[in-house]
């Protein structure tokens, strides 16, 4: 038997859910001040610092020289976080997590208009505890969101991923919505977005919603509607308009150099080549999408197995008011949104499948649609009580975990994955001044906490040394002057044993130990 409305609406609710963002924005911001981790966020915010020390919103630079790997958008954020913080792990990281928090809010919006939707087409008493429910929605699918693994990981990080994830997610929720309601403001509100999503990582920033928007009008066996098929003119001008704020002034200053490595090398040799070693199986996404769902996997596959293989209770106009009570299948009309939902995890799933080079943070722009087939599934069983106190329960536990893991894990493994604290040893001793060398290692994490002392080749990437005598030559350019050398343990021997050179081992991290060399 089900509960009355005045239980479901619970006066105490609103304070609960009150609780519920205070928390989620308190987990997505504590703990942004370790280290920066991986190759990636070191590189990314050194490129932002040597933008925001020149002055420069054009150009991307790494040590000196050009680096056209990817769009502005990450960079700005973090310069106009340099701005207002200064230069800091903080500020490099809070630009990622404000777009993983508006990732969150777009679904908000979302599941608000499915609500509105919902409220609007109820006419019988048999539905008041359906729309009671769907009114409830939109804060369940934002708290499903906020605490979905991807979502929390990359949110908190200097990631192109999460950067460009918003903009999608906000452009496919406003084609949603005005495909619901044929109005006019969400569609200029989808092409706005497509242009972000361009200035946030390139041209899939403008395939994934076309070609999502395409297979969803092909699975629904219809044509667009006529406003948004003359949309597609001036709504695409929209779109380049706004990239062309970064991508003509770089054309204009750098011309075929950046067609080149831009579009050419990190677009398509990227996606049809092996040539920056990132190759996986065909199959890779496909195991790695289900894991970012934690901790709603059980329940996404469940969601998945019965939306291929069941019908929906919204498909069958035959539907009784007992099932519609019992079961508060049609809270909503989802099955549009399922069938959207799925042409969205689609596009980014097969596509990156594709592709010769594939990292796990690829495929982020697909977690947003498997959140909404996760959270309809859930939805149908939020009448029950125990639901309720389950999803709340591991929302919860799920924001928790992420504050206590940044108090004690996190901080752990970035000391040992990052050099910062070996840079620190040799400043702290009067090497601040010396330059750093690398001995059978490159370290890019090095790239920020030893800008502007790192060796280079004539191509701008740091220069690796293998010999005692490599390293003796570099003393002797230098004049003398003693250099840091950092260099796995396992060759650390090569060092201290040498004849002809001075060392004293500073630190080691458990991997890499820093040396200060010079000559005898």
């Amino acid at each position: 038997m089900t509960k009355p409305e005045s239980a479901i609406r619970n006066p105490r609710s609103a304070i609960l859910w009150f609780l519920f963002a205070a928390l989620t924005i308190f987990a997505y911001f504590f703990g942004l001040t370790i280290p920066l981790l991986g190759p990636d966020e070191p590189r990314y915010a050194q490129v932002a610092r040597e933008m925001w020390q020149a002055g420069d919103w054009i150009t991307p630079t790494l040590g000196g020289y050009n680096w056209f790997e990817k769009p502005a958008l990450l960079y700005w954020l973090e310069i106009a976080s340099f701005n207002l913080f200064g230069v800091s792990e903080f500020a490099a990281r809070i630009g990622p997590a404000l777009f993983g928090l508006g990732t969150v809010a777009a679904l908000w919006i979302l599941g608000k208009n499915l609500a509105t939707e919902s409220t609007e087409d109820t006419e019988t008493k048999s539905t008041t505890l359906v729309s009671s429910v769907a009114n409830s929605f939109p804060n369940w699918l934002a708290l499903i969101a906020a605490s979905t693994l991807g979502i929390i990981v990359f949110s908190r990080g200097a990631s192109f991923d999460i950067t460009v994830t918003f903009p999608l997610t906000a452009a496919l929720v406003s084609f949603y919505i005005h495909d619901r309601s044929r109005k006019t403001t969400p569609l200029i509100s989808f092409y706005f977005f497509i242009g972000i999503a361009l200035l946030a990582k390139g041209l899939i920033g403008i395939v994934f919603p076309y070609a999502i928007v395409t297979l969803y009008f092909l699975l629904s066996r219809r044509l667009p509607n006529r406003q948004f098929i003359v949309s597609l003119l001036w709504g695409t001008l929209i779109a380049l308009a706004v990239a062309a704020v970064w991508y003509v002034p770089m054309y204009l200053r750098h011309g075929w150099e950046f067609v080149d490595e831009f579009f050419l090398q990190h677009h398509f040799q990227r996606f049809t080549s092996n040539k920056y070693k990132h190759p996986q199986p065909f199959y890779f996404f496909f195991w790695v999408l289900p894991l970012m769902t934690l901790p709603w996997l059980p329940f996404f596959i469940a969601a998945l197995w019965k939306s291929v293989f069941q019908k929906s209770a919204t498909e069958n106009t035959e539907v009784s008011e007992k099932e519609i009570t019992g079961a508060v299948r049609t809270s909503f009309p989802s099955s549009p949104l399922l069938l959207f939902s799925l042409s969205w995890l689609l596009v980014p799933l097969v596509f990156f499948s594709l592709s010769c080079s594939k990292l796990p943070g690829y495929i982020l722009p697909a977690v947003p649609p498997a959140i909404i087939i996760t959270a309809l599934f859930i939805n149908q069983h939020l009448a029950k009580a125990r639901w309720r106190i389950s999803v709340t329960a591991i929302a919860t536990a799920t924001l928790l975990t992420t504050i206590v893991l940044s108090i004690t894990v996190v901080p752990r493994f970035a000391d040992y994955d990052s050099v910062k604290s070996l840079i620190a040893a040799g400043d702290a001793r009067g090497f601040g001044d010396s330059k750093v060398l690398m001995q059978h290692t490159i370290s890019h994490n090095a790239e920020f906490y030893a800008a502007g002392h790192l060796l280079r080749d004539e191509s701008g990437k740091q220069k690796k040394l293998y010999g005692v005598s490599e390293i003796l030559d570099e003393i002797e350019r230098g004049g003398g002057k003693p250099v840091l050398v950092l260099v796995p343990l396992e060759y650390l021997y090569q060092l201290t044993n040498a004849e002809k050179l001075k060392s004293e081992v500073l630190k080691d991290n458990g991997e890499l130990a820093i040396v200060a060399v010079s000559a005898k």
